[in-house]
């Protein structure tokens, strides 16, 4: 799939089949599936137990931080026109693929063992994922943005413009982590995956919506519509409202959203098929009724 990802872009401009949909396609989908990368990466590691694998709250700032990323990446363009994706994105993947491989060769053992002073590789891999994002990635991002305003190649002068995608994405942060913190029946601990997945699925539309946005050169909107459901939510957890109804609370939403998600990536898609004249899988024209 890595391959597959790397070289479709010049695939489609080989067979000049390069649409905005593709690249919504692409990049959407990437956005999804970053998520479930990290949750299939923990499923190898095993959760904490107490003496090896990863704690909760770990897979959380873990997740958290490869979607900022992801997010930088596309806040980056929308600001500049260009999609600079750092090494950090394909080191990211070797590394996955190599957990793989080290788990089905020795077993899900290696993992359990300390690898150096006391250190387990889960230990080594969070330092390293906080290191490329703080030292790497983001830093890339920020100079390339500064590069374009040095060449007045910026698409949007004001500062306000340039921040607006990412009000939306930090407070639905800054959301997420107030339930994940003051849930009274510790919800992340109790529902890690589904919760995780929530995470993954809420951050992916924010996402697709900066793509349409930097594509169209339109404004984002200042706030997402669900931050809004969300925050009743989380206002309900925390305040002891849902009592012993907030892991079916989250079942609920999550569902919702996910359908949500699904129906909005489906409506895009026929939208932009349609406006563009396209089959969304076939290299045929449509035909003009």
């Amino acid at each position: 799939s890595f391959l597959l990802d790397s070289i479709d872009g010049k695939h489609a401009r080989r067979t000049q089949s390069s649409t905005p949909l593709g690249e919504l396609f692409d990049h959407g989908l990437d956005s999804w599936a970053t998520s479930i990368f990290v949750l299939s990466f923990f499923s190898v590691c095993s959760r904490d137990n107490g003496k090896t694998g990863v704690s909760v709250y770990t897979m959380y700032i873990y997740l958290s931080i490869v979607l900022f990323n992801f997010m930088c990446s596309h806040w980056e363009k929308y600001n500049t026109g260009v999609l600079f994706l750092p090494w950090g994105y394909d080191i990211s993947q070797v590394v996955l693929i190599a957990a793989y491989l080290l788990t089905g060769t020795v077993g899900v053992e290696v993992w359990q063992k300390p690898l150096l002073f006391g250190y387990y590789i889960t230990d080594v891999l969070v330092i390293l994922l906080i290191g490329f994002s703080l030292f790497l990635s983001f830093p890339q991002t920020l100079y390339n943005i500064h590069r374009a305003h040095l060449k007045k190649t910026l698409k949007h002068d004001s500062l306000y413009e340039g921040l607006l995608p990412l009000v939306s994405p930090l407070l639905l942060f800054v959301l997420l982590t107030v339930w994940v913190v003051l849930s009274p029946s510790n919800i992340l601990a109790k529902q890690p995956r589904l919760f995780l997945w929530m995470v993954g699925v809420a951050f992916s539309n924010v996402i697709c919506k900066v793509i349409i946005c930097q594509m169209s050169s339109t404004r984002p909107e200042l706030l997402h519509w669900f931050l809004f459901p969300l925050a009743l939510v989380v206002y309900a957890a925390i305040s002891g409202l849902l009592g012993c109804m907030e892991e079916a609370v989250l079942g609920v939403f999550t569902a919702l959203l996910t359908a949500a998600h699904v129906h909005y990536g489906v409506c895009v898609g026929r939208q932009l098929s349609e406006h563009l004249n396209i089959y969304i899988f076939s290299l045929k024209k449509r035909v003009q009724e």
